[in-house]
């Protein structure tokens, strides 16, 4: 009689999945403080929201998102490290822009064989930019998808939950003509458009390992230069009146000038002078490489602005000073005015995300 057909010959390895939660747990656990209840291989990850209870009126924030196809860029190189920086950075600075204080996350693995290292490694970035942004990673999952994905394949998402005082919310009720748009440097690419960007390479024949000068190192690295996590950054400048913050935009899918106007109130237009900035070269890279349209490029990447705070006039100065002393270049970008009903409309950015809001132009050339 033949034996039957096992879990573990239909490609899945349990024992390897318990080997990759021992290895993780320690990383886990740098991000727990006393509001963490219980440890890794739970059903569900515990959180004392107790400080709830301290608050008028407390509104929940969550947010979900992966890293897109950065990540085959990780599995070519088979450096898998980072990748969880971004996808931290990508879940929860679309929490902060509101005000909220990110409280907890979750991540979830899918790969096509489980490799404890790999699937470790992973984890530790995730892990390491939560304790940058001041978040707890209460538990996760890991699956193996055989005959799906190809051994050395993996895609990665997250979730989180972050709470702000209903009075302290930021948003476009907040923001008024004469309101000041102040940039804050990105890292590099981060996690958006990298199926642009890969094209990109693949048009011009170039490999990972190739040094750039023009970058100072080689291409595979300045791509999976991590995402920056601002959380922590932009709660601080939030949290200072001298600020006058009125709401932020984090400059993900769509580029600048699409998630900026949904930040902006409905008769409102942005105007971004986009002499205010240099392109960093990556960005200059992917446009000669790829003969790319500057549409497409101000559609598709951030070009070295990863989020955005609109300010009042008074504090512009309050604002530039707290970023610069996180070690976050940032500039003044534009400013906010009316739109009458003659005004021209050409150019204008709006509508986006399904959100009907305020507009953004973009004017001038880079420098």
């Amino acid at each position: 009689m033949t034996e039957g057909i096992t879990y573990a010959a239909a490609g899945v390895d349990t024992e390897a999945g318990d080997k990759a939660v021992e290895l993780m747990k320690a990383a886990l656990g740098r991000t727990h403080g006393p509001q963490v209840l219980g440890g890794a291989g739970g059903f569900a990850g515990l959180y004392d929201f107790s400080e709830v209870l301290t608050y008028r009126k407390p509104l929940l924030a969550t947010s979900t998102d992966g890293v897109g196809t950065k990540v085959a860029i990780a599995q070519a190189m088979d450096k898998h490290d980072t990748i969880g920086f971004d996808l931290v950075g990508m879940v929860v600075d679309d929490i902060v822009v509101v005000g909220a204080k990110p409280l907890f996350m979750t991540d979830y693995i899918a790969c096509g064989k489980v490799v404890p290292e790999r699937i470790a490694d992973i984890v530790r970035g995730v892990a390491e930019a939560c304790a940058v942004a001041g978040t707890a990673l209460v538990g996760g999952e890991t699956a193996e998808h055989p005959g799906l994905l190809g051994e050395d394949e993996y895609d990665v998402a997250g979730a989180a939950t972050g709470v702000v005082e209903a009075d302290a919310l930021l948003g476009p009720d907040r923001v008024e003509a004469g309101d000041v748009l102040v940039a804050m440097a990105s890292s590099g690419l981060h996690s958006n458009g990298y199926s642009l960007v890969r094209a990109v390479v693949k048009h011009a024949g170039w490999e990972l390992d190739r040094h750039v000068d023009e970058l100072g190192r080689t291409l595979g690295e300045e791509l999976l230069e991590p995402t920056r996590v601002y959380a922590s950054d932009v709660l601080a400048i939030a949290g200072d009146p001298a600020t006058q913050v009125h709401a932020f935009t984090h400059v993900t899918g769509g580029g600048l000038a699409a998630n900026l106007a949904r930040v902006l109130p409905a008769g409102t237009v942005a105007t971004v002078d986009r002499a205010s900035w240099e392109v960093p070269a990556v960005f200059r890279l992917v446009r000669e490489l790829g003969g790319v349209p500057r549409g497409d490029l101000e559609n598709t990447l951030n070009l070295g602005v990863g989020m955005v705070a609109v300010v009042g006039a008074d504090g512009v100065a309050a604002t530039i000073a707290r970023c610069k002393a996180a070690g976050i270049d940032a500039w003044v970008l534009g400013e906010v005015a009316h739109l009458g009903p003659d005004d021209d409309r050409d150019g204008l950015v709006s509508g986006t995300k399904g959100v009907q809001a305020g507009a953004v132009r973009l004017v001038g050339d880079y420098r």
